[in-house]
């Protein structure tokens, strides 16, 4: 392939940029495609894009990327941690079955009055993977959506890619992963000095393409015609219409309003991307599955999951190859201050 001319700004590389949606243990998905990607191509994701974009469980992949997990150690975090951190440990035996059986139905009953989940194994299984890390120690840009509800507001973490952004850079990544994961009814919500009652990042950008094309575009000031964008969703399914809607199809109606959302943020990175219709640097990757076979916060399906992003990986690797595994990017210089010259 021939090499890139230097554009506008100075770059030998184009600017690329990699999204994924949220989804729970859902994520198992797109960290499989990843891994299969890293494992075919002998490159790091991290060092191919210049901004990584996630919300919710796309939110701690993408602060594993920053942080410089391989997508194989990210996809570990899934399989081993997963169940423990949604209380689902495997066993064998009709007394272990008959026990996760009760855990379950117990986890249902509370979900109607309060969240389904308590945060300390989330917390627990994040903090021994991410460790002190804090933002500021992220390899390339990232973006991580969450929600104000203190204040009623949009709440976004960002690296210090811009000189505005003074604040962020100390933040540790595991509070960055607690917040755009607490998603309403299944976990808390979460604070932490400087911010409180943070929501799931979910509640308005659970596909964060359209955030990260508009920070591209406006924050960056990137020429967008030159831009590439990978999305990774978690899965998605059909929504039949319904003539009608009542308070016993409100799983129908959350679903409908994530579709919409969904497709606002598609066609805004379409957009800005300069090719509305046509443009073959925009790479959405997100399987369609049966209604219901998969849910946030089973583990049992998560085997299939990998399977299903693996195989999508394979089959995508030529286009992967030719837009967005180039050998390298542009150096990523925060604004913040090194380490050891900060007071």
């Amino acid at each position: 392939m021939r090499a890139p001319s230097t554009n506008e700004e100075g770059s030998t590389f184009p600017r690329r940029i990699l999204t994924i949606d949220g989804g729970g243990l859902k994520g198992a998905m797109p960290a499989a495609f990843l891994a299969e990607v890293e494992q075919i191509s002998g490159q790091r994701i991290v060092d191919n894009f210049d901004l990584i974009a996630g919300t919710s469980t796309g939110g701690i992949i993408a602060l594993g990327l920053a942080a410089g997990l391989s997508a194989t150690e990210i996809l570990d975090f899934y399989l081993t941690r997963g169940p423990r951190i949604f209380d689902q440990e495997p066993g064998d035996g009709f007394l272990a079955t008959t026990k996760a059986a009760m855990r379950r139905f117990v986890r249902s009953t509370r979900q109607l009055r309060t969240a389904k989940y308590e945060a300390s194994a989330l917390r627990s299984e994040l903090a021994a993977v991410f460790g002190e890390r804090r933002i500021g120690d992220s390899l390339t840009r990232i973006v991580i959506p969450a929600y104000d509800s203190a204040n009623g507001g949009l709440y976004v973490f960002k690296t210090a890619h811009h000189e505005r952004f003074a604040a962020d850079w100390r933040v540790s990544m595991v509070d960055a992963a607690l917040a755009t994961a607490a998603a309403p009814t299944y976990l808390p919500a979460h604070s932490f000095d400087g911010a409180a009652h943070l929501l799931d990042g979910g509640v308005w950008a659970n596909n964060p393409m359209g955030v990260a094309a508009l920070e591209g575009a406006t924050v960056l000031g990137w020429d967008m015609r030159q831009a590439r964008l990978l999305s990774l969703g978690c899965t998605s399914s059909i929504n039949p219409a319904r003539r009608v809607v009542g308070f016993k199809n409100v799983k129908w109606l959350i679903q409908t309003l994530f579709d919409g959302q969904d497709r606002l943020s598609h066609a805004t990175a379409k957009l800005l991307l300069g090719h509305p219709h046509t443009n073959h640097h925009l790479m959405r990757i997100c399987p369609e599955v049966p209604a219901g076979h998969y849910a946030m916060d089973d583990a049992r399906r998560m085997d299939d999951l990998v399977r299903m992003g693996r195989s999508n990986a394979r089959a995508a690797m030529p286009k992967i190859k030719e837009c967005f595994l180039l050998g390298g990017r542009e150096p990523f210089v925060p604004c913040h201050p090194a380490p050891d010259k900060e007071k």
